[in-house]
């Protein structure tokens, strides 16, 4: 064990991954502010569905996340270029983790891939080589790493693609009816709009899917196919980012590959004047026991929160319970409608609520569909009407439509959702039981 885990191998992998790393986050800062993302999603908008326990980081919002964003994008260029390594990528990944968990309207599986990266990468020694601070501090300046680092980095991103490969095994992906749903919105696009709606793309597109994702890790981690996964990597993660547009993931997803390919391919590539590691030696740390610990637990919580949806009542695709941190990639598309009353508890007068005030328009889209939002709503309106002095209960009408099939009652109208405690590992029994035709899809004529 000692030998494998250990054993020192050469860094160039990790040294040129974090320059593109810190070139993708920097990306990914910048991006934010000029595309209208962070505006849109954080600056505009007079109240954000954090994670539930996260409330404190409403106060980041408004102007001075101009401010946070630019400092991020200063941290990973730091990354990049190697400068005060350590604390740039810790910095960064402090910064970041805030911003997956101050909102849930704008969620994506890249961003959460992401603070994992960002804090992996903090842990693991990048700047050995390549970088400013080997440069400033020669005795920095090391050829190799232990074994441990790449399996740690590989182990990752399979977890992430042997769950989404998974997850896609359910009948409106096999049958091709969610490709065909998430190709509907491409029809304008130029040259292949129209080819996007054929039936042949999209069975293509599905099982291409699932095939990728279930052996991209195994292609490249044998010599014999390495090549020929990484021209299919290429293929399957531009197509993706062109179709979906999908920010930095499928760029960073191609990256992974530097993990893969020997150091003598990589120098010749890329660094054909760093020194390559031909030793044999395994350099047992002082912190064994703890790095052992550490990933041990990390990967534990890695394998175990994709499946806790199975330990909970119902569907995933119509609760939406332990959907999230799961890989669960672009499986479903949700449609959704949302009537909220305010029962004043003195006069027993119950009224409409108008709470589209209170959100932005990326925030009134998702709270119709999604559970969390809809109990967080909940407490907002109470929160604010108890500012008022009133003391309200709060109920909801909704309905939702899961991969275009017909609408159906979600939620328990007669509960007061702002008397209800949230258990974040347990079925929220005021979610209505799903419906047998739920994701039927209605005969078209």
């Amino acid at each position: 064990m000692n030998k494998f885990l250990f054993k020192q191998v050469d860094n160039i992998g990790l040294v040129l991954f974090r320059v593109v790393f810190g070139l993708l986050i920097a990306t990914e800062a910048i991006g934010a502010v000029f595309s209208g993302w962070l505006r849109r999603t954080l600056v505009d908008t007079p109240f954000t569905f954090n994670f539930i326990g996260f409330d404190f980081l409403q106060y980041l919002q408004g102007d001075l996340l101009y401010y946070y964003f630019a400092i991020m994008a200063i941290f990973g260029i730091f990354v990049m270029l190697g400068y005060k390594y350590r604390f740039s990528m810790v910095a960064y990944a402090i910064m970041w983790t805030c911003v997956y968990l101050m909102q849930k309207s704008s969620y994506n599986n890249h961003y959460y891939l992401m603070m994992l990266l960002c804090w992996i990468m903090a842990l693991l020694p990048a700047n050995r080589w390549f970088s400013l601070d080997a440069k400033i501090n020669p005795k920095l300046k090391n050829p190799a790493m232990s074994h441990w680092v790449l399996i740690v980095l590989i182990l990752q991103v399979w977890i992430v693609y042997t769950y989404a490969s998974v997850a896609k095994l359910y009948p409106d992906w096999l049958n091709g009816s969610m490709t065909a749903l998430l190709m509907e919105g491409k029809s304008d696009y130029w040259i292949i709009g129209s080819i996007l709606q054929k039936t042949w793309v999209h069975w293509t597109i599905a099982y291409t899917g699932i095939f990728f994702d279930l052996l991209i890790v195994p292609l490249m981690l044998w010599k014999r196919t390495r090549l020929l996964g990484f021209i299919i990597s290429i293929f399957f993660h531009l197509f993706n980012s062109f179709i979906f547009h999908i920010g930095i993931f499928p760029y960073m997803s191609i990256a992974f590959a530097l993990f893969f390919f020997s150091p003598e391919i990589l120098q010749k590539r890329f660094l054909p004047k760093k020194k390559l590691y031909t030793g044999n030696d395994v350099i047992i740390p002082k912190h064994k026991n703890l790095i052992i610990g550490v990933f041990s637990v990390y990967f534990l919580f890695q394998i175990g929160l994709p499946l806790r949806h199975w330990f909970l009542k119902d569907d995933v695709l119509w609760t939406e319970e332990g959907h999230r941190l799961s890989w669960r990639m672009m499986l479903r598309a949700k449609s959704g409608s949302l009537v909220v009353w305010v029962k004043d508890k003195k006069t027993g007068k119950k009224s409409y609520y108008n709470y589209g005030t209170m959100l932005g328009r990326k925030q009134k889209a998702a709270v119709t569909t999604k559970p969390d939002l809809m109990w967080q709503l909940a407490q907002k309106i109470k929160t604010v009407e108890a500012e008022k002095g009133n003391d309200v209960a709060v109920y909801m009408e909704s309905k939702i439509s899961v991969n275009d099939g017909p609408y159906h009652p979600f939620i328990d109208a007669n509960v007061d959702l702002a008397s209800q405690i949230w258990h974040p590992f347990k079925h929220s029994e005021w979610i209505l039981p799903s419906p047998e035709d739920y994701n039927e899809k209605p005969d078209k004529e």
